[in-house]
């Protein structure tokens, strides 16, 4: 899409720049008064709008597809409401658990904070899946080493204290220890379990087996009988409060024209904060064996609750708009690409197509631009910038844009060209992995009465009965049919 934009401009067709150009001299004054770097910036805000503009033509059928899929993507209310039920339930319980608690008054101040895909509402098939960072606060002053290009830090006091912290600091009394965090966050969590009992007893909760490099405590539900399947995956993240960004963050992404900037500077006045994450790679220093890493999910959950570019946005059917529908969209297509190509595609997730889609929302800013009629010519628009990201081996880091999620030490080059080659093929072929998907089962199991079984029985040995009396009749009918035909003969 963008090089065929380019080949455009070669070719001769400046009547759209012209007029947005002569639009900035109007506003500015004469050409004259605006200095050449000024010039330079504005026209290439002009090119940035004019290839947001530009719409890829879906087929008709590929449309249908789209559209059927985004239906098939939304959560049965059913199962919200009873998996919102279960987990609300756990994580009251153990809030209270963890204000209670006398063996770790670290954690006492402890407070939740709901993040992730389902409290977005971008959560799709099921209710499977639910993200809590568990707020903790350091009550004194902290300073930050930046360890990696902005995304990983050692957080250290800035002098020795004797509050409840001391008890997770290394031996040089000052650098806070991301591995002894979130090990009593384990403890914490296993000693809970022990007395925690799920309201519907037929239920039960297990502590998974801590995953390298995963910041997070993992639990799933399951039922008592033997051989369950998992139900419901809870990641209970202890994060710490910092009040200031980090430099590297400061900057930020360019939102004045989608979001504009009395939003951003309120979010810029929120807190940031870092979870417990260990850098990857071998031969590590012991700073970054006890790193943290800087986590923007209550900020990204901010932005998708407020995501129009004007604050009337979704709040009527009147101001309905397709950006959540698109990237529940991107997430089930990546979701597919990684079932096809588990080993090829193991490094692609679903915040590489979140923070595609944010850059998209900065340059496709206009609400009209995202109304609901346009849901498959928006979703193109949306693989063809995730698409470009591979293809250039560029996605920066939405909050941190030093940081590029599809550098080679992060997403390896082959990978990455696997990716850009997948997309393509799905783009060619029209998006085979979109095609209507198998109805996915209740979480909630069926239960029948013994008066509805009983019903059922009845209904069915009166069908049997049925079925067998009328074969019986055809068969006769039968006999008779054959039998005059040999006599005539």
């Amino acid at each position: 899409m963008y090089r065929t934009h380019l080949r455009l401009r070669e070719m001769g067709k400046e009547d759209t720049q012209t007029e947005a150009t002569q639009h900035i001299e109007d506003v500015r004054g004469e050409p004259g008064a605006m200095s050449p770097r000024q010039r330079q910036k504005d026209e290439l805000l002009v090119f940035k709008e004019e290839v947001a503009n530009e719409s890829p033509s879906v087929p008709a059928e590929l449309a249908n597809w789209i559209k059927l899929n985004a239906k098939d993507l939304k959560i049965r209310q059913k199962d919200r409401c009873w998996a919102a039920e279960v987990v609300n339930d756990f994580r009251e319980n153990l809030l209270r658990f963890l204000k209670s608690s006398t063996d770790q008054p670290f954690f006492q101040n402890a407070e939740f904070l709901n993040t992730g895909s389902y409290f977005e509402k971008v959560k799709i098939h099921s209710p499977d899946e639910f993200d809590m960072m568990l707020k903790l606060q350091v009550r004194t002053r902290l300073s930050l080493s930046e360890l990696d290009g902005g995304l990983f830090y050692r957080i250290s006091l800035i002098r020795p204290t004797r509050t409840p912290v001391q008890a997770f600091l290394l031996e040089n009394k000052l650098t806070l220890s991301s591995s002894k965090v979130l090990s009593e966050m384990y403890r914490l969590v296993r000693k809970f379990l022990k007395t925690y009992k799920v309201p519907d007893t037929s239920y039960r909760w297990e502590v998974n087996r801590k995953r390298p490099y995963s910041p997070a405590v993992t639990l799933s539900l399951y039922r008592r009988e033997d051989n369950s399947d998992e139900l419901i995956s809870v990641d209970v993240v202890p994060a710490l409060e910092v009040q200031s960004w980090p430099c590297p963050a400061r900057n930020g992404p360019d939102v004045d024209n989608w979001l504009g900037k009395k939003v951003w500077q309120e979010i810029k006045g929120l807190p940031c904060f870092f979870v417990p994450k260990r850098l990857k790679g071998r031969n590590l220093s012991e700073d970054a064996k006890e790193s943290w890493r800087i986590s923007f999910s209550h900020i990204e959950k901010k932005i998708m609750m407020s995501h129009g570019n004007k604050k009337t946005c979704c709040e009527s059917a009147a101001t309905k708009c397709c950006r959540k529908q698109c990237l529940m969209l991107l997430k089930s297509l990546i979701e597919g690409l990684k079932q096809r190509f588990p080993k090829e595609l193991d490094r692609l997730c679903s915040y590489h197509g979140k923070t595609a889609f944010l850059h998209t929302l900065c340059s496709r800013f206009k609400d009209s631009m995202w109304s609901p009629q346009k849901l498959p010519t928006c979703f193109m628009h949306l693989v063809g910038a995730l698409e470009d990201h591979a293809h250039r081996a560029d996605l920066p880091h939405f909050f941190v844009p030093e940081c590029n999620l599809f550098s080679s030490a992060s997403f390896p080059r082959r990978a990455l060209l696997f990716l850009y080659n997948a997309l393509g093929e799905q783009r060619r072929e029209g998006l085979p992995l979109l095609r209507p998907p198998a109805p996915v089962p209740s979480l909630i199991p069926e239960t029948v009465s013994a008066e509805t079984f009983s019903e059922r029985s009845t209904e069915r040995s009166v069908m049997a009965t049925v079925d067998s009396g009328f074969m019986k009749l055809v068969l006769v009918f039968a006999v008779a049919f054959m039998c005059t035909l040999f006599f005539e003969t």
